[in-house]
């Protein structure tokens, strides 16, 4: 089953939302308010996990398998509070990162509980409540599951070494979708989408965090380890294909619209959104370029002060079995961030699910694998220069 996921969690605006948000943590700091900033030895509260078999669970919309023929049944976490006893208060409050960000800040910068033991967010906004003490350091002892199966390509992110504070929910790809039929040739690097015959029917990402690392490894770029002057190189390049009328415009998922109708012919695109597309219009192929892509996650994290750490840290191993990451990666399809899933899908008896198993923008292969990356995260330093400079590009 394909769900549409995509479209309920990335806003348009949702990159230019940071400089607010950190302008407005810079302002009370300076007000006489405590710094947000929490020391290590405040991130903890008594855990009352043994007490209470409970937890609340915070996630975007559509983002869990639910049963076909019952929306309020979610088999996977069904299956989870009956074999532990352990009830989740699931809800699906988060449709926009920066708003999130706004919505439990106050909480977390006054030293203060969230009402959330588990939340879902973008490993850019992970970066953030790692930088700021937001979150507590999960027990990897109490995790086999999560220290077995873990995509070796997600361990290491640059904000997070040893994915002590966040695990991945599911991964990503952010390369370029295409239409080969209409445009009579095949696209293998980046720079293919400068070509003439692709004036006016290009568009790119318009926030900052989705857009910006593919268009630095289509300059040769190591996205671990970019630089400023890597930054503004690229910024120049767009901002003059921009001027030249090469891009059409920048999107958010309305892209995928724009692909469906033609209007656009090539776009920069997340794996999941092309898994859909694909299923309607066959002509729409993914490539990740030949110089790389971006490998993201959506991650989850136990804000601090959470009253059931230890049911949370249950919950994520629970879905880092094998079994359970291939039920869900059937339901959601997007990059599956254990790899064991795969031979699970394989030997399924019903042909789909089998087939899930060979799709590369679910389970990437060898040479596709060989090609990602995750990008350095932008400082909060470098965060509204860059910003200021990206948005005077895409106009916001």
């Amino acid at each position: 089953m394909l769900a549409m996921a995509d479209l309920s969690r990335r806003s348009l605006l949702r990159g230019m939302g940071g400089i607010g948000v950190t302008g407005a943590l810079a302002a009370v700091t300076g007000c006489g308010v405590p710094p947000a900033y929490v020391e290590a030895a405040d991130r903890e509260a008594p855990d009352r996990s043994a007490r209470e078999h409970e937890l609340v669970f915070a996630n975007w919309p559509l983002y869990i398998d639910v049963d076909d023929h019952d929306k309020q049944r979610r088999p996977t976490l069904d299956a989870f509070q009956k074999r532990t006893g352990i009830s989740v208060t699931y809800t699906e409050e988060i449709n926009d990162n920066d708003e999130f960000f706004g919505k439990i800040s106050p909480a977390l910068m006054n030293h203060q509980a969230t009402g959330r033991d588990l939340i879902v967010i973008s490993d850019w906004m992970c970066a953030r409540f790692v930088r700021l003490g937001w979150v507590e350091t999960m027990d990897r002892k109490a995790q086999p599951n999560v220290a077995e199966n873990l995509d070796p390509l997600l361990r290491t992110p640059h904000f997070d070494p040893g994915r002590l504070h966040s695990v991945p929910w599911q991964s990503g790809i952010t390369g370029i979708a295409y239409n080969r039929k209409k445009l009579g040739r095949q696209i293998k690097h980046t720079s293919d989408l400068w070509k003439p015959d692709l004036r006016g029917r290009v568009t790119l990402l318009s926030g900052l965090d989705e857009a910006f690392a593919l268009l630095l490894q289509g300059n040769g770029v190591d996205i671990t380890r970019w630089t400023a002057d890597d930054f503004h190189r690229m910024i120049d390049q767009v901002g003059g294909l921009v001027r030249k009328g090469q891009i059409r415009r920048f999107t958010g998922n309305d892209y995928i619209k724009d692909l469906d109708s033609g209007d656009v012919l090539a776009a920069q695109a997340y794996s999941g959104d092309v898994i859909q597309l694909q299923a309607d219009n066959p002509d729409i192929e993914f490539v990740v370029p030949e110089e790389g892509a971006e490998l993201w996650a959506e991650s989850m994290m136990i804000p601090n002060l959470a009253a059931h750490k230890r049911n949370a840290e249950r919950l994520i191993d629970y879905y880092y079995q094998p079994e359970v990451a291939a039920e869900l990666a059937a339901w959601v399809n997007y990059v599956c961030p254990v790899p064991a899933a795969r031979e699970v899908l394989a030997s399924s008896k019903d042909k789909e699910r089998a087939q899930l198993a060979e799709d590369p923008l679910i389970f990437p292969d060898t040479e596709m694998r060989k090609r990602l990356a995750i990008a350095r995260d932008i400082t909060a330093k470098e965060r509204t220069e860059f910003a200021k400079a990206w948005n005077g590009i895409v106009g916001l």
